[in-house]
């Protein structure tokens, strides 16, 4: 029996909050990785967080991080992003990172001395997330595992020919750029007069932008954020430097919705250019690309159509094979 342990620290959550709002894209990415693993039932899953009761939910152990030391050594610590998180146990260690860190950010944060004693691997997520992290943080090897949208998103029935409302959608956080798509909103708001611009809370928004049908979102769970894909026509994200994934892109891609972006981080890996959507040079690019889906039913449900082409692509299933192979476990032990 092989046994992995998976060390997480922001929040209080378990398995059961796969479909809350209170959860963000990492969170869910380990609750749907070790729900995956723990199918095999040669491999034990338990992770440890601020989950105030030990349970056991899909056969993963949920335990309070305190209590590590009290269980015995697994085979695999892999920490979610955090080096100090580490017990000194002696097994193969890797570290999950979910953001872009500086090497002054890293050393600031108290990682360089635990990286230099416990000698983890790094677990990456894209080719953007694999180029800029410094050889000084990944000088003992790093490996790229791209995520996936759940199954809740990929097994949705999609309408291919339903032409939605002109919503548009910014679903990530306002501190990504949202400054990028209030802007290009006031052009797309003029050319598009029936067109409402949805953004995710925190956001106090302004007379100004009320009168422009800048609405907040109800931001509540996986199954709400479903049904705001499916009735919105265009997804506007800028990109950000600090998106390693970019999990709402990809909930967006899997549900068909086209996205038009700036390609800045990790964005430019959930678009083909032309194809499902559009990666802009500019601000005007960004506006004009934007309202051409939005006046031309024609050409959305093109977008539309070579999205559904390219569904189901990745599962949670591929995602765990590609992790087995980079801990080096044989599938069929």
């Amino acid at each position: 029996m092989i046994t992995i342990f998976f060390l997480e620290y922001s929040k209080n959550f378990n398995g059961n909050d796969l479909n809350s709002e209170k959860i963000a894209g990492s969170e869910k990415t380990l609750i749907n990785i070790s729900n995956e693993i723990a199918k095999n039932k040669n491999i034990k899953v338990k992770v440890f967080n601020n989950a105030k009761d030990q349970i056991n939910i899909n056969d993963v152990e949920w335990c309070n991080i305190k209590n590590i030391l009290n269980f015995k050594k697994p085979d695999f610590l892999i920490s979610m992003s955090d080096i100090n998180l580490f017990p000194n146990y002696k097994c193969k260690k890797y570290l999950w990172s979910h953001s872009v860190q500086t090497i002054e950010k890293f050393i600031r944060k108290g990682q360089l001395i635990p990286f230099l004693k416990h000698k983890p691997k790094i677990i990456l997520e894209g080719d953007y997330h694999y180029k800029n992290r410094s050889w000084m943080t990944s000088c003992f090897g790093k490996d790229i595992l791209k995520i996936s949208a759940d199954d809740d998103f990929i097994n949705t029935t999609i309408d291919v020919h339903n032409i939605p409302k002109n919503n548009v959608i910014f679903n990530t956080r306002p501190d990504r750029n949202l400054k990028v798509v209030l802007e290009a909103w006031k052009t797309i708001k003029k050319k598009v007069n029936n067109a409402i611009l949805y953004i995710n809370p925190p956001y106090e928004l302004t007379k100004e932008e009320i009168n422009l049908d800048i609405r907040i979102r109800h931001k509540g769970s996986k199954f709400d954020l479903i049904e705001d894909l499916k009735n919105s026509k265009l997804m506007l994200n800028p990109g950000h430097k600090g998106e390693v994934f970019c999990l709402v892109a990809e909930e967006a891609r899997t549900m068909c919705l086209p996205i038009v972006t700036m390609g800045i981080g990790s964005l430019h890996e959930r678009v083909i250019d032309n194809i499902t959507g559009y990666i802009c040079s500019d601000l005007d690019q960004l506006t004009s690309k934007s309202v051409s889906i939005l006046k031309d039913d024609k050409l959305y449900l093109t977008l539309k159509s070579n999205l559904y082409e390219k569904r189901k692509t990745r599962t949670y299933k591929e995602v765990v094979n590609d992790f087995l192979k980079i801990l080096n476990i044989n599938e069929k032990n």
